[in-house]
């Protein structure tokens, strides 16, 4: 292999190093003397590594430049990767859902600040709520799936979406910032997302998160139906289906990744 190969191999193998050290840190990041000491590098070579991840957005940096943590598009592409096997893992489940209900239940990722529809079941149904399609992005917060997500982020972050995003939502006015801000409170309060007829008035939507082991939201549940059929008291009996289902995901997600785990453990 010619030189340059040999150090592109090696900085490659530094870089994963010092991500490695910043994704075990806590949310406030580290200074680039702890992540040198983490590492077992000099200060000048993790300086140059920063800089270079910081260009291509995998690290970020406080207002002072002094603590550096994950950047947004790492947290992209881990979802980008997870994105697959999540949707089959929740396939049954949106089977099950359609099924139960006769009603159309969808699946949500985050992807960046918007939440992607990647799957989607109709039921039986004759009134079908066909409002968001497969592939369908909207801003985080939009709708009951969107909800959900943007409601189990950390407070910080969810604050950060909802003051960046307002352009974004701004075909949807009933989701001002206030009025967003409100519905976080309200959907952590009771354990689900509830759209009341925001986006189309004579349907509504309900919306549960769905949480790996370690409490991260990694995707949500939802369902449509014309608004009759998505009040008390089948509200309640809605919520339950959705809740149980994600749950057994999230159980499923944390299986298959402590799989995944053993696996490279092994290999080293």
């Amino acid at each position: 292999m010619p030189d340059t190969g040999v150090a592109s191999v090696q900085t490659i193998g530094r870089a994963s190093m010092v991500l490695k050290a910043l994704s075990e840190s806590d949310s406030e990041g580290m200074r680039l003397s702890d992540v040198a000491l983490a590492v077992g590098l000099g200060k000048s070579t993790i300086s140059r590594l920063l800089r270079a991840l910081i260009d291509v957005g995998y690290v970020e940096t406080d207002e002072l430049g002094k603590r550096y943590r994950l950047g947004y598009c790492l947290f992209n592409l881990g979802n980008a990767a997870r994105r697959f096997h999540i949707i089959d893992l929740a396939r049954p489940a949106l089977a099950r859902l359609a099924a139960a209900t006769d009603d159309t239940v969808f699946l949500s990722l985050r992807d960046g600040d918007q939440a992607h529809c990647v799957d989607r079941q109709t039921g039986a149904y004759p009134i079908r709520t066909l409002t968001l399609s497969v592939g369908d992005r909207r801003p985080l917060g939009v709708g009951a799936g969107s909800l959900a997500l943007l409601a189990y982020e950390p407070e910080d972050e969810a604050a950060r979406i909802i003051a960046t995003t307002g352009e974004a939502r701004g075909a949807f006015t009933a989701y001002d910032d206030a009025a967003l801000h409100q519905m976080v409170t309200e959907t952590r309060a009771r354990g689900f997302a509830f759209n009341d007829g925001h986006i189309v008035s004579a349907m509504n939507a309900v919306g549960v998160p769905v949480l790996d082991q370690d409490g991260r939201v990694v995707a949500a549940l939802s369902l449509a139906a014309i608004r009759e059929r998505v009040a008390p008291p089948r509200l309640d009996d809605l919520v339950a289906l959705l809740r149980a289902e994600a749950e057994q995901l999230g159980g499923m997600i944390g299986r298959r990744r402590d799989a995944r785990e053993l696996i490279l453990n092994e290999k080293e």
